[in-house]
């Protein structure tokens, strides 16, 4: 992955939790953001920062424009993304090197 690359991300706070869906330039910054608090709002209030789903775009503008359209999306698309992927839920930032939740 290079350092900065425009990604689209879902954070949850547990399996079946609360779900967060949005977009970085550097997918490894936003995720320490999010895990150490730095990122206020939503996700430090309802402790959302699991990395369940990421897709890398080419640009920023695709990027944005997919985080848009999953937003829209009804909960269970959203979950079916997830688990097409990633079944157990499992924390995908432990592969960017960073503990696990």
């Amino acid at each position: 992955m290079r350092e900065r690359q425009p990604c689209v991300y879902i954070l949850a706070s547990g399996h079946y939790g609360t779900l967060y869906v949005g977009v970085t330039s550097d997918l490894l910054a936003r995720l320490i953001q999010h895990r150490d608090g730095t990122f206020a709002g939503f996700t430090s209030r309802y402790g959302v920062m699991r990395l369940v789903w990421f897709d890398m775009a080419d640009t920023m503008e695709a990027a944005i424009a997919t985080e848009k359209r999953i937003k829209k999306w009804r909960r269970d698309w959203k979950i079916d993304l997830i688990e097409r992927g990633n079944p157990r839920w499992e924390d995908l930032a432990t592969g960017f090197g960073l503990p696990r939740l």
